[in-house]
């Protein structure tokens, strides 16, 4: 992406008509593919002057693409009389510094969305409830640890956006992935995993609101799908890497399936 940013230095009885000719000029931008956005804003202290921000795809992208468009002719009849008002025009790359400032509000995690560290408890409490008598999955669980359920909602809270307890009390990243190698988990049984912590979502009240079940379930795709690959006998998932961090609509960085590195690449899963 790339900035151009217009100084105009307006005279005051012009203001109004220049003001009339950008909104009409803005129709112009709307239709252009290669901008991202626009803004015009006055100056408080001195009202004669005006500053365009115009967000483009490229640099290309403005003095090729929009420039050379028919669209640019009916911008250009709009704005040219006010040209000769123009004090700076400029282009500027976005640098990594940028972000929310403290009076925006920022949405809850997950974690705290769901109800906090008692809703992760209740539900996987629930959840191996269930997975003991399930002839499918309790093979996988058979010499279950008594205190795995908190292991596991640990687990899920800090993926969810919750505290850090699973890396702090647990080993993170490399404990969760040593308890899936070699499992040789199939597909029926990863669904039967899904399914069995959905309803048991259900029984202990996780929010049912779309937003919030569209997240989780995308983990739990995400998750387990990971799982079963890395429980593959002769699976080489990556040894080391962070928790991963779930948010609304946020899954972690797509990486393309390279085959002669395809297990480089698996992060630790569901937590099963």
């Amino acid at each position: 992406m790339i900035v151009e940013y217009i100084r105009y230095r307006i005279p005051q009885d012009r203001s109004d008509e220049f003001e009339a000719a950008y909104i009409r000029a803005s129709g112009s931008l709307r239709e252009s593919p290669n901008c991202l956005g626009f803004e015009l804003a006055r100056c408080h202290e001195n009202s004669d002057h005006y500053v365009l921000r115009i967000d483009w795809d490229s640099l290309d992208g403005h003095l090729k693409g929009f420039r050379g468009s028919d669209v640019f002719r009916g911008f250009l009849a709009e704005v040219g009389p006010y040209v000769e008002h123009i004090e700076e025009m400029r282009h500027y790359t976005p640098t990594a510094v940028a972000g929310p400032g403290g009076g925006q509000p920022q949405p809850p995690s997950l974690h705290d969305w769901a109800g906090g560290p008692d809703a992760f408890e209740r539900l996987f409490t629930r959840f191996y409830e269930t997975v003991v008598d399930d002839d499918l999955l309790s093979p996988l669980f058979a010499h279950m640890d008594s205190g795995h359920p908190h292991h596991v909602a640990l687990w899920l809270g800090e993926v969810f956006g919750g505290p850090a307890l699973y890396t702090a009390r647990r080993g993170g990243y490399e404990n969760m992935l040593s308890h899936h190698l070699d499992k040789a988990i199939t597909e029926p049984q990863r669904r039967r995993w899904v399914s069995l912590l959905v309803d048991a979502a259900d029984e202990v009240g996780l929010p049912g609101d779309p937003e919030f079940r569209a997240a989780f379930m995308s983990y739990l795709e995400w998750g387990t799908r990971i799982a079963v690959q890395n429980s593959q006998p002769g699976a080489t998932p990556m040894p080391h890497a962070p928790v991963p961090r779930w948010g609304w609509g946020v899954a972690p960085p797509w990486q393309p399936p390279d085959a002669s590195q395809a297990g480089d690449t698996r992060q630790a899963g569901d937590g099963s």
